[in-house]
Parts: C-alpha cells; sequence; structure tokens
C-alpha cells in the first residue's frame, strides 16, 4: 500500500515507518522539515488550531477538537495524492491515540497501519535499537530518570537503567506511560543524512523530588549528509509532485472540515415487490436481559443482496419495536448461500451495522457459508445476540498490526458481556499482511488460535477460559485432516492451562468443543475458530466440566426415560450459579439404540414412520438439556441461545423439524412447566455436519447457553 506516516520525531513512529516498509508497503511521512530532507520525501505541516473537547475513549467528529487537524491535514495529502491508501503510526498501548487515528482513517477511506500495537515493549526497545534506531531522551517525567543526568543521552546508552528501573519501579521500558520522550537523530530510512544536535538548553519544568519533569530544547542542529547530494532517493520511492525538490514542505491551511467530510452511504432500501410473508423471525426467550434473535428467508428469494437487506431490516424493525436498535446487540452470526458473494454481503451489511449507530462499539462477528437453499432457506440467514442494560466492553481494532487480524469496518474482535466474552470467529490470518498462512491446515489453525489468544490476552484472560469453543471446518479439508484439527486444539488449550496454572492466574475450564462443517469460509480458509469464555469478575468461580457427577436434585416427570448411557451423548461446562452450557450430540448409532432400527439417513422411510422416529430424537435431546438445566439449578427462562444444527442428509423439511421440536417443548410445558410455550425458542442451522468431535457425524446436534448473569 501507498502509506503516509504520521511521525512525532520519535522513536515509536520512526520505528513504525521501518516496519511498514519491511512488510512491503511505500512510505511518505509528516514530519519536522529536517526530516523531510534526511529522507527526501515531501513534507506536510498544519498548524494544530483545536484543543481536546472529545475527551471519551471513542472518538466521534467533534468540530474544534485536536483530531479534526489531522482530519484536514490527512483530506489535503489524500487530494493531492489519490493513490495514498494507509496511514503509519507509532501507537502501542494507547488506545486513546490508536482510536483517534482510526477514527480519520475510517471518515478518509484509509487503512490504520499500527505494526507496534500490543507488542513487548522490553522486545520492542531492543528491536529498535538492534535495527539502528539512534534517539535521543528529550524529556523525562518518572521516578529514576534525573533530567540532569538522561536528558540527551541515547537511547542505547539508557536501555540498562530503563530495564532496571520496569523491575524496580515497575516503568514502561518504551515510555508508553508518558515516562520518556526521545527524538531520533539517525535511522536506516534516513538514507540522505542524519541529524547532529550542536546545542541545546535542560529546563526543569518541575523539581519534585521523586518523579522530577524536564525537557531538552533543542537551540542549534545541522544534517550531516552520507552522500553525495545528487544521488539522493527517498526512503520510501518518490511521491509524484515532489521530484523538484528534494524533501519539499506544503503547508495545510483551512478551519472547517465541513468540505472534507466523506458523505454517509444511502439508506438501505428493500426491493418494491418484495415479498415479507416469506420472511421468518425467531426470539429465543421472552426474558428481556439478553435473548437472541434469529431470522431467514422461507421459499421464493431474489438474491444475496435483496434477501440480507430484507433479513437485517426485519431484524431491525423487531429491535426498534422492543425499544432496542443495533447498539444492543453483542453478536452477529451472519450465514450466507455462497462465499463467492462476501463481498456483496458485507455491502449490505455495512448500510445497517455502523459505527455512528453502535455508539458502544459495533458487535463481533462470525460468517460462514451453510447449505442454505439446499433447505429452503433462501440465500441469508441472520442470528443476533441482544443485551438490554448497555454495559457491554467492546474491543475493535481497525489497525493492521503484529497483534491480531484487524477488524477494518463495523465488527469488532470480541464484546464483553456480564462475565461473558462473545468473540469474533478467527481465521488463520497473518496479522501484518491479513493474508492467510501459508502451510495448509497445521499453520492456519495454529495461527488462528495465536489470534484467538491474543484477544481474550487484551482482557487479561486465555483461551484457558474458555467455555466454549466452536471450529467451523470447510468442506475443502480432507477427510483424513479433519482428525488432526481435535488433537492440535486440545494440546492447545493444555498448553494454556499449564501456563495460567503456572502464573498462578484463575481457574481453567475444560471448554466444550463444538465442530461445525461449513461448505465454504471467508478468504477460503479451511478452519474459522470461535471461542466464548468465562471472565469473572472475582476469582472464586466454582466450575463443574464434562465429567459426570451425582447431584441431590432429581429431574422430574420426564416425557423420556433416561438412561445411563445417554450421558455420553452430552457435553457441560457449567460455572455455578452462573452459566450453564451443553452439547448434546446425535449420531446414527444414538438413533438405532432409541429407535430400535437402523436409521438410513432417512432415505426409504415411509413419511410418517420418519417423523416418528424424529420425534423421538427430539425428545431424546430435550430431556437431556433439561436434566442437565434443572440439576444445575438453571431453568428454560435462562436460555439465551439454543441452536439445533441438523445435516442436510436428514432429508427432511425445515418445517417438519421446526414443527417436532415445537410440539416436544410443548409437552415439557404440559408435563414440567419448566419449558417456554408461548413461542420458538431455538434457531434450526442447516450443516453438512456437526458434532462434539472433529469427525462431525451427527445428525443433530444440539447447543445450548444458559445463564443467571
Amino acid at each position: 500500500m501507498k502509506v503516509v506516516a504520521l511521525v512525532s520525531g520519535g522513536k515509536d513512529s520512526c520505528y513504525a515507518m521501518m516496519r511498514c516498509i519491511a512488510y512491503g508497503h511505500e512510505v511518505g511521512h509528516r514530519i519536522i522539515t529536517s526530516y523531510a530532507e534526511c529522507m527526501g520525501l515531501p513534507l506536510f505541516r498544519r498548524r494544530i488550531s483545536g484543543s481536546t473537547r472529545h475527551s471519551h475513549l471513542s472518538y466521534s467528529m467533534t468540530p474544534g477538537d485536536e483530531v479534526e487537524d489531522m482530519f484536514i491535514l490527512l483530506s489535503e495529502i489524500k487530494q493531492k495524492f489519490p493513490y495514498i491508501n494507509a496511514v503509519s503510526s507509532g501507537a502501542i498501548a494507547s488506545d486513546y491515540q490508536r482510536l483517534r487515528v482510526e477514527s480519520v482513517c475510517s471518515r478518509l477511506g484509509l487503512v490504520s497501519l499500527a505494526y507496534l500495537w500490543k507488542q513487548d515493549q522490553t522486545l520492542l526497545l531492543d528491536e529498535m535499537i538492534e535495527k539502528g534506531i539512534v534517539a535521543i531522551i528529550i524529556k523525562v517525567a518518572a521516578m529514576g530518570l534525573v533530567p540532569a543526568k538522561h536528558l540527551g543521552k541515547e537511547l542505547a546508552d539508557l536501555q540498562p537503567h530503563l530495564l532496571q528501573m520496569k523491575e524496580f519501579c515497575g516503568i514502561n521500558v518504551c515510555g508508553e506511560g508518558g515516562e520518556y520522550e526521545t527524538l531520533t537523530l539517525d535511522c536506516p530510512l534516513f538514507t540522505n543524512a542524519r541529524i547532529v544536535l550542536d546545542k541545546f538548553q535542560i529546563l526543569l519544568h518541575s523539581p519534585d523530588s521523586i518523579a522530577p519533569v524536564g525537557v531538552l530544547h533543542p537551540i542549534a542542529f545541522h544534517l550531516e549528509y552520507k552522500t553525495d547530494i545528487s544521488s539522493l532517493r527517498g526512503a520510501g520511492g518518490n511521491l509524484d509532485g515532489c521530484s523538484d525538490k528534494m524533501g519539499c514542505v506544503h503547508v495545510v491551511e483551512g478551519s472547517s472540515t465541513e468540505n472534507c467530510i466523506v458523505r454517509c452511504q444511502s439508506s438501505h432500501l428493500v426491493p418494491d415487490n418484495y415479498s415479507y410473508e416469506h420472511l421468518r423471525l425467531c426470539i429465543s426467550t421472552t426474558k428481556r436481559d439478553v435473548f437472541s434473535v434469529g431470522c431467514w428467508i422461507e421459499g421464493p428469494s431474489l438474491g444475496l443482496p435483496e434477501d440480507l437487506t430484507a433479513v437485517l431490516w426485519r431484524i431491525e424493525s423487531l429491535l426498534r419495536t422492543e425499544g432496542f436498535d443495533w447498539v444492543d446487540v453483542l453478536y452477529i452470526h451472519l450465514y450466507i448461500s455462497d462465499m463467492k458473494h462476501f463481498a456483496l454481503a458485507n455491502e449490505v451489511y455495512v448500510k445497517f451495522i455502523t459505527e455512528k449507530k453502535c455508539s458502544l462499539g459495533v458487535p463481533s462477528r462470525s460468517t460462514i457459508e451453510l447449505p442454505l437453499k439446499q433447505v429452503g432457506y433462501g440465500h441469508a440467514y441472520v442470528e443476533v445476540l441482544v443485551a438490554s442494560d448497555r454495559s457491554k466492553r467492546v474491543l475493535h481494532v481497525q489497525s493492521i498490526s503484529c497483534w491480531a487480524p484487524s477488524c477494518i469496518g463495523p465488527y469488532s474482535q470480541a464484546t464483553l458481556d456480564k462475565e461473558v466474552l462473545y468473540m469474533a470467529g478467527q481465521l488463520g490470518l497473518d496479522p501484518p499482511t491479513m493474508a492467510l498462512c501459508a502451510g495448509g491446515l497445521v499453520a492456519e489453525l495454529v495461527q488462528a488460535l495465536e489470534n484467538s489468544e491474543a484477544v481474550a490476552n487484551c482482557f487479561n484472560s486465555s483461551l484457558a477460559s474458555a467455555i466454549l469453543i466452536v471450529v467451523y471446518c470447510s468442506a475443502y479439508l480432507q477427510s483424513s485432516e479433519r482428525y488432526k484439527i481435535q488433537q492440535m486444539i486440545t494440546d492447545f488449550i493444555k498448553q494454556k492451562v499449564s501456563e495460567m496454572q503456572t502464573a498462578c492466574m484463575r481457574s481453567a475450564f475444560d471448554p466444550i468443543f463444538l465442530y461445525v462443517l461449513a461448505p465454504d469460509l471467508p478468504k477460503g480458509a479451511l478452519v474459522e475458530v470461535k471461542p466464548v469464555l468465562h471472565i469473572p469478575e472475582n476469582s472464586e468461580v466454582s466450575v463443574e466440566t464434562n465429567q459426570q457427577q451425582a447431584h441431590n436434585k432429581k429431574p422430574h416427570d420426564r416425557v423420556l426415560e433416561y438412561a445411563r448411557w445417554h450421558d455420553s451423548c452430552c457435553q457441560k461446562c457449567i460455572v455455578s450459579e452462573k452459566i450453564c452450557a451443553v452439547l448434546v450430540s446425535v449420531t446414527k448409532d444414538v438413533v438405532a439404540d432409541m429407535c430400535g432400527t437402523n436409521l438410513q439417513i432417512a432415505q426409504g422411510f415411509e413419511a410418517n414412520g420418519f417423523v416418528k422416529d424424529m420425534k423421538t430424537i427430539v425428545k431424546f435431546c430435550i430431556n437431556l438439556l433439561d436434566k442437565i438445566l434443572v440439576e444445575n439449578n438453571f431453568s428454560w427462562e435462562d436460555l439465551k441461545s439454543l441452536r439445533v444444527y441438523f445435516t442436510t442428509d436428514l432429508s427432511t423439511t425445515v418445517d417438519v423439524l421446526s414443527l417436532t421440536i415445537s410440539e416436544v417443548l410443548g409437552e415439557f410445558v404440559e408435563v414440567g412447566k419448566r419449558a417456554q410455550g408461548n413461542g420458538t425458542i431455538f434457531n434450526l442451522i442447516p450443516v453438512l455436519g456437526s458434532g462434539g468431535s472433529s469427525s462431525m457425524d451427527d445428525l443433530i446436534t444440539c447447543e445450548l447457553f444458559a445463564s443467571k448473569l
């Protein structure tokens, strides 16, 4: 990409430029005039006229704020160099800085590059020095840093002292807490010249006895050229318009952003000839603290853009009728009929879900292709998880970095709500390049798990705290490859559990694993990982996992007799009095045991006989779910979501399966007064395969999530 760099003159922004070039980008920059000459690149400058008027962490356009000066500056650069498509910054740990750069980039249609983001500061400092960053300390403001002693010192000379102070009083060795600031005098990008400081003055701003504040004020300096001036070239390649003058300077004036604002997209329109009678809407529970909504097309459809527009419009209408909006949505599952149309789906998606509508942060999201058309679902199916109290915490990093894959657009890496972290589906993307890792399944899966771990770390957690891990597998995987997945994930989780125990962190879980076979995944990925974590507010958490235990409380009024072997069909993860996650797997062998016959994937069965067997299967699933809920002091009113994954090999219709499940739940209402009887409380998900193991040979898999939080 063609990149313009935001540079303060310090080590971080200079090293960020070096990282950009290392990843193949061409760089220009905004810096002090001498830097432009050192690098042979154009400089754009603007005097800051604004002040800090928008002090919240997430930024929105605020007239008179200093961020608007940056917006005007970058707008001018983009007008002069239309091919510029990215902006580099040296943010390491500051969300405040990163979010403001991302906000401006989003408004201008630019990509934010933050290659230092979330990097280990000790390693990063060592890297900077090793790669040839020559910088001096020009401000100190921390315990252990003395103006008269440390100002003007080179960073390499001060490194041992900084590491010592990190151990002694916990300072940020890269100065991210404002402990010190630097001025870069030379680096590999300075191909033309280096800066030599001739004279300076030390000013003491605060003579505090513990943490005095002092600055180094340059009085005189000169450039020391490295080669013949006639042969000088810019470090990142020549930019059109500056070939006549090396290091030319442009001063950007103007006092209004009005003419620079990128106009919002037009409102979404549903075709006039669209029939809304084919829209089906399901609500998972009548308890309105956290609930899920599923919507799909049933019957004739016009195409993916039209179907998805209608589905999102219907969900939006329901939310607003109930007093909610997209700001209340925690998570979105986007299912489409053909991954080749993923870009079209995104175009529709961003017309509904925007950062402007989601002031608390955009929802997290996972997207997969499903065999929707094979079961008469149309081209689009959307599930949304909604919360009523607006207490969610969202992690949305749009900058491309070395940390984890960026989310450029209105979907976030993770959303935390009431101790539950819902993580976006993670592919095996190499974060700095945003390309799938070469090397097939093993490389992709390892990277997807590492990406998930990086996101979890931002919440001071780990995949060892997962209660549920959904693994979407592409149908392009060979059967022999699928069996590797389970062992690899298990080994990875064990490693993280061991690390957590060594660090004396909170207790680890034994998560539920759900594997889903999908026709295709975004970017042609072979695997996508979607974890759900429990992040307790306190460390005293009682956990029961897949090991079966005796219970004093016995379920009553069963509609199907319970047998001990039924437990082998279940996975569960219980956080006492908080969370109940359950997976029930029904294979052909299980059906044979229940129905007393060898089910041949429903082929050759009489219709009435199949419906009878189907009802037995559903009763089995609902009984087991109810048993685990009751034994662990949960009820159906605590339900947040219930997904029933069914293979298209069942050769049944959605209507038959939906009616059967509804009838069984109705019997529960009559017999035990436990399940709800006033509406559908489940979503039917058609898949190529699913199950609690990577063989994915279930006929039906039920995934239940209940919470008292």
